[in-house]
């Protein structure tokens, strides 16, 4: 989808400028952009297993430093 804004006569840069975002805005191009450029693939059951696994040994972990008193602070 293209977006066009020219210039109208006797109108100021900060006025242009200010018209283009307008329209981007009320378009959705932005928020598609943002979507497309945070998009994250979802992870397989695999690698969710793993990360939870390691979630769980670090807590547990955490834990124990912090009953001998070795955690930062």
């Amino acid at each position: 989808m293209a977006l066009e804004v020219r210039r109208q006569e006797h109108e100021t840069t900060q006025s242009l400028l200010r018209r283009f975002s307008r329209r981007i805005q009320q378009s959705g191009i932005m928020v598609r952009a943002r979507q497309v450029r945070y998009s994250e693939r979802p992870k397989s059951k695999g690698a969710r297993k793993r990360a939870a696994l390691r979630k769980q040994e670090l807590k547990k972990e955490y834990g124990r430093l912090e009953k001998l008193g070795e955690t930062k602070e």
